[in-house]
């Protein structure tokens, strides 16, 4: 039973945030005093696998993996391993920001792991620890490296870029995939920063980034795959590739096909929606599959249409959630 939301748009992705607790404090995502889930109101993985399950026989075909951290919840790759034996599922992805790569990656590639999307959003050392509050950016570097060596079928490089803070390395960042085989998504900056500076004047729009780069590299534009978050182009004479993602500037609300589970078993339908649909009382009671698979279908035909219909019926963006609490 394939399923869609009133507009007509089908759920093919799934991201699973498996812990709201982060080993960084980046200010754009992170409150200055953030308030974590009790444990015993986190998903188990057994409850994931569940809900997976029951959304891979409505039309769910790939997951992504996030927190919070993802990889500071104990026994990840178990979650994988259970997650590639779930018919219908074709890819498992999974966002970091690479600090505990080095010693994971091999175990997660070994248990099925095919993507591996990190947060680098600064090459300066210093201004990488002002971003993170305190992250060291040899781990990250090192994280990228093990990424590479273990062979993931995708690797990603996403980075959020604010006016006035972080623009001046759009270059640097961009030679990252000029000299790998990665690829480097330029990020606008969203209003889910936990500390509530967000405005439009901090926002780097996505041309701006594209027109920047080819002040350097000749660069082409490759065809949109449908319902995808990034416009990409490739390098004529480099290894990678970069992309834009903008959110703010020109929405991809139209075709949009992901739905989201937070780790505390809330079904979110739109980053911008404040709206969330709770599966727990589902999952730890007597509910049976079909139950469960009607609720996720009751919460799908709630999709709002989009960011700018979700923007122009708020007077102020106090409603959107921190960044962390989401799932990315």
């Amino acid at each position: 039973m394939v399923i869609a939301d009133s507009f007509g748009r089908i759920p093919r992705k799934l991201r699973v945030s498996v812990t709201d607790r982060c080993n960084l404090r980046c200010e754009f995502c992170m409150p200055n005093s953030p308030v974590w889930l009790p444990p015993d109101e986190i998903l188990t993985y057994e409850e994931i696998l569940r809900v997976i399950s029951t959304c891979a026989k409505m039309g769910v075909q790939k997951i992504r993996l996030s927190g919070g951290e993802p990889l500071i919840r104990r026994d990840l790759d178990r979650l994988v391993r259970m997650l590639k034996d779930v018919p219908g599922i074709s890819f498992i992805g999974m966002t970091t920001n690479g600090l505990l790569l080095p010693e994971k990656a091999a175990a997660l590639k070994e248990a099925g792991l095919d993507g591996v999307t990190i947060s680098l959003h600064s090459l300066d050392p210093n201004r990488y620890r002002d971003i993170t509050g305190g992250g060291r950016i040899e781990n990250v570097l090192a994280g990228i490296e093990a990424a590479k060596e273990n062979g993931f079928r995708v690797l990603k490089i996403n980075s959020v870029i604010q006016r006035g803070f972080n623009d001046d390395e759009i270059l640097d960042l961009a030679s990252l995939a000029f000299n790998n085989d990665l690829t480097v998504r330029f990020i606008e900056f969203m209003p889910f920063d936990g500390q509530k500076y967000w405005s439009m004047e901090r926002v780097v729009s996505g041309d701006e980034v594209i027109e920047k780069i080819r002040t350097r590299y000749k660069i082409l534009p490759l065809p949109r795959e449908p319902s995808s978050t990034a416009r990409v182009y490739k390098f004529v004479h480099g290894m990678g590739e970069v992309g834009i993602i903008t959110s703010i500037t020109e929405p991809f609300c139209s075709d949009c096909d992901r739905i989201r589970l937070a780790a505390n078993g809330k079904i979110l339908t739109c980053l911008f929606d404040r709206s969330s649909y709770d599966l727990m009382p589902l999952l730890r009671g007597t509910a049976t599959d079909e139950e469960l698979s009607d609720f996720i279908s009751y919460a799908v035909s709630k999709k709002a249409p989009g960011v700018r219909t979700l923007l122009q019926h708020c007077n102020s963006l106090e409603h959107v959630r921190a960044m962390h609490t989401i799932g990315g």
